[in-house]
């Protein structure tokens, strides 16, 4: 055992950083856009039932988001600490950090499957599940879908940990192979529920559940390998010390993803309102619909940005500066290159990509211009991404935090509160609103950037005058 993480070790830490990046890369891709998929694969199937469905689903999205954000937080705080801590050879301390991460997951995912059904009428109230904002099918969409997938809470939270966990082992095959089954499952079992045993919308969440209780089982049985950190009970020490470790590095995601749900619900007002009553349905489903397909888009930089996670890890941990700053580099131009090529597409085939999930003709318009906006800004993205991760990793928790929550919390929220008073129609204050949000989180990241960069160099000269 001690002879496999030696290996890796040195792996890690010494092979060629753009080989290695782009050998993580390809499951951390792939198991990310799976993520994305489990959310793409309810839109489409409910799309065919109808708009007020697509938007009641919409509505609950942020409930995805929080649970979501609960597990990344428990996810990367404990995986953050593990990749360092392997990096510098505390193979202890990694593996009781493994099981505390996991198993307060799944009690914190619990402690939100209760909580959510005791207040299921207040909650979805707030998430704007009310006759005054949409139609009464809409609202009974809403609470149908809501009632299955809290079910989901605990595996849907413990999975982004083990998932996690894997990556930042340096195992991202297997996280794969536990996300694409239970994603291929959900694909599978959408259609039956939905159509066949006429389910509709709870159909869809029923499905979503299952999967992630699947994928969760998948990934646990990954954490048994020989080269992997073991989950067990026994290791399972929430003292302040762990704790500690898991807010610090976990504190961006879940603020991010929090934040990102608060987004959601300020955004399905703003849409609903800008465009009135009689086409607020179709302009909530619009912007769900279009957030489903960015979130694809983004997931599949974000899988790029978490192969650099680990060897970012390994080496700020082993006193490698160079390699961090080396890898820093390549990420940001693959980066950079990726989202040109998105953002084009996206851009000319926004009609068609919205079509596919919803034929609604007010549905397709909103969701094209909404699309073509923000595929003018989305470029900006590579920077702030991999700079959060940089930051992240590394354990700076407050420009970590300041950048997880700048492009859909701190810039977003205020945003698109304010421009809809500002444009004639309305609805393009709506538009324009995650464009902005962009341009103001670039601004922060960049300075970010530049000076953590000035200080790894630093740091990497003054070791090697101590070397010499």
């Amino acid at each position: 055992m001690e002879q496999t993480k030696d290996s890796k070790f040195i792996r890690m830490t010494t092979e060629p950083v753009q080989r290695l990046i782009c050998t993580l890369a390809v499951p951390t891709i792939i198991s990310m856009l799976v993520t994305a998929l489990y959310n793409i694969a309810d839109t489409f199937f409910v799309g065919q039932v109808g708009t007020e469905a697509t938007a009641g689903v919409g509505l609950v999205f942020p409930v995805m988001a929080i649970i979501q954000a609960f597990g990344f937080f428990f996810g990367q705080g404990s995986g953050n600490y593990i990749s360092r801590s392997l990096g510098a050879k505390n193979y202890d301390r990694a593996e009781t950090m493994a099981s505390t991460g996991a198993f307060s997951a799944l009690l914190f995912g619990a402690v939100i499957l209760l909580s959510g059904q005791i207040f299921r009428l207040p909650l979805l109230s707030l998430l704007g599940a009310r006759a005054d904002l949409v139609t009464a099918r809409t609202v009974g969409y809403a609470s149908d879908y809501l009632v299955l997938i809290l079910c989901g809470a605990p595996f849907m939270c413990m999975s982004c940990v083990l998932n996690n966990q894997l990556r930042f082992q340096g195992n991202a095959f297997f996280s794969m192979i536990g996300l694409v089954s239970g994603a291929v499952l959900n694909v599978v079992l959408d259609p039956v529920f939905i159509f066949a045993l006429h389910m509709e919308v709870s159909g869809a969440a029923l499905a979503t559940s299952i999967s992630q209780a699947v994928s969760c089982g998948l990934l646990y049985l990954g954490t048994l390998r020989s080269d992997s950190l073991k989950i067990h009970l026994r290791n399972f020490k929430p003292s302040l010390y762990y704790l500690k470790n898991i807010a610090i590095g976990g504190t961006p995601s879940l603020c991010r993803q929090g934040l990102a749900s608060i987004a959601t619900l300020c955004l399905n007002a703003a849409a609903g309102a800008a465009v009135g009553p009689a086409l607020s349905d179709a302009a909530i489903a619009a912007f769900s619909v279009v957030s489903k397909i960015m979130m694809l888009f983004f997931s599949a930089l974000l899988g790029f940005g978490q192969a650099f996670q680990p060897v970012c890890g390994f080496n700020y941990g082993a006193g490698k500066y160079g390699r961090v700053r080396e890898a820093y580099r390549f990420c940001l131009k693959v980066a950079l290159g990726f989202l040109v090529v998105v953002s084009c597409f996206g851009f000319a085939f926004a009609p068609r990509l919205v079509a596919l999930f919803r034929d609604d003709p007010n549905v397709i318009a909103i969701g094209s211009v909404a699309m073509r906006c923000q595929c003018c800004s989305f470029t900006l993205m590579g920077v702030v991404v991999t700079t959060n991760m940089l930051y992240q990793n590394i354990g700076r928790v407050v420009g970590a935090t300041l950048l997880a929550v700048a492009r859909q919390g701190l810039m977003f929220i205020p945003v698109v509160l304010i421009l809809p008073h500002i444009f004639t129609p309305p609805i393009w204050g709506v538009y324009l609103a995650q464009p902005t949000a962009d341009l103001f989180a670039f601004c922060l990241a960049l300075p970010l950037a530049v000076r953590l960069y000035r200080e790894l160099k630093n740091r990497e000269l003054k070791k090697q005058t101590e070397e010499a």
